[in-house]
């Protein structure tokens, strides 16, 4: 399939959304959040068939799901962001010069932004709500996993756009097969920036083959590591929120690093994660102590290939080191640069490892479920930015936008 006359349609949408006010886009996002409560039957019937295609024990199962719960959490994601305030237009510096120009740098839209995602229906809602506020056209090409459930999803955001009187190409649905995905790697002069949402495979892929910008939402191998000083309490609170909340999320703990001091704690510590049937590969000491401690048939020897792996289900490394220089290092050769965090009451330590660890969001005493950008008061996000150019972390409202320089002058000429 030819999608050269898509990919303009969408760039010459980009063009109608730049003059759209930001009273009509917070209006139309208002509408559409209506709309997806009252469309809840249809977008649950059509989920159930993706769902019925998924066998349950798939990783991605949980994130495919739609439930009359989660789509209320989406209509008020998107009446959220219709309260947050538009980028759009802000100064971000001013300056005049000696010569009389008057210097703003100003944030504009991206333009049109490629989204690639696999079984993750939410992403469509989010990609259209975050680009609507932002200016942006948004070319999505979801996974065959969601395909009746993004599709439902457009279904019902097309006749609001209409009745805004935005062309539907503001949002598109790309096709589900692989020659609309290298289309959309190779659309030169179409497409911004492309973000890929999903599996390290996936990202790679899109890293590797892609000739327009990416940026990068990483897989998140998620490390906590329990100091010394660590508080029991605290950390048995930490470890089971960030490792149950979500399993198939990427802020969800993978691997737990115990200080060797604090490995006589080490059962009770996960004893809140035995009562929740989490299967533990522990290294040689944890093993060790945790044999009668914990279940039998959830423990197992941990082996090299578990350090390092986004479990994305109730499995979790277990890791004893010898000191907090010990556990940078390992983060540093097994993170993702996503979340990491520390459990620990020395104040030294603390600051340590929040200044040292390269990672998109570090934590102290803080379970890393809340890397999200609703948590960190920026609505919804795009995706976890896990590189340093442009955006890093959850990519919201800012983070979709760039910026021009505005030059206003009376007439000045250069003469050297």
């Amino acid at each position: 399939m030819e999608l050269r006359p898509t990919f303009e349609a969408t760039r010459q949408a980009s063009r109608a959304l730049a003059a759209f006010a930001p009273a009509a886009t917070n209006a139309l996002l208002h509408e559409l959040a209506d709309a997806t409560e009252a469309q809840t039957p249809f977008l649950l019937t059509e989920n159930a068939r993706d769902l019925a295609l998924m066998p349950e024990t798939n990783p991605n199962h949980d994130r495919l799901r739609l439930s009359a719960e989660r789509l209320r959490g989406m209509a008020d994601d998107l009446r959220n962001m219709a309260a947050l305030p538009s980028p759009l237009g802000q100064i971000i510096t001013e300056t005049e010069r000696p010569n009389g120009l008057h210097l703003s740098k100003v944030r504009v839209p991206l333009g049109v932004v490629g989204i690639i995602y696999e079984a993750r229906p939410n992403v469509t809602f989010d990609s259209l709500a975050l680009c609507l506020k932002t200016g942006n056209a948004c070319l999505l090409k979801g996974g065959s996993d969601a395909a009746f459930s993004n599709a439902a999803l457009l279904a019902v955001a097309r006749p609001v756009l209409e009745r805004h009187g935005l062309p539907a190409a503001v949002a598109t649905l790309l096709p589900l097969d692989r020659a609309a995905t290298a289309a959309l790697l190779a659309a030169v002069g179409y497409v911004d920036v492309l973000i890929p949402r999903g599996s390290q495979q996936l990202i790679s892929y899109v890293r590797e083959n892609a000739r327009v910008p990416v940026i990068e939402t990483g897989a998140g191998i998620v490390h906590t590591f329990f100091d010394e000083t660590g508080d029991l309490t605290k950390g048995q609170a930490i470890i089971h929120n960030a490792k149950t909340r979500r399993v198939s999320v990427c802020n969800a703990l993978d691997c737990l690093l115990i200080h060797e001091r604090r490995l006589a704690d080490l059962p009770a510590l996960l004893a809140p994660l035995a009562a929740a049937g989490v299967q533990l590969f522990a290294d040689e000491p944890a093993h060790t102590v945790l044999a009668d401690r914990y279940p039998a048939a959830l423990l197992a020897p941990a082996t090299a290939a578990h350090f390092g792996t986004e479990f994305l289900s109730l499995k979790m490394a277990v890791k004893t080191v010898g000191s907090l220089p010990e556990a940078l290092d390992h983060i540093a050769e097994h993170g993702s640069k996503h979340s990491e965090a520390i459990v620990s009451e020395d104040a030294a330590n603390l600051e340590t490892f929040l200044n040292t660890v390269d990672a998109a969001a570090v934590y102290a005493n803080a379970s890393t479920a809340f890397t999200d950008g609703a948590q960190f008061g920026l609505g919804a996000e795009i995706g976890i930015s896990t590189q340093k150019l442009h955006a890093r972390g959850p990519m919201a409202l800012e983070e979709l936008t760039s910026y021009k320089w505005l030059v206003r002058g009376n007439g000045q000429i250069r003469t050297s």
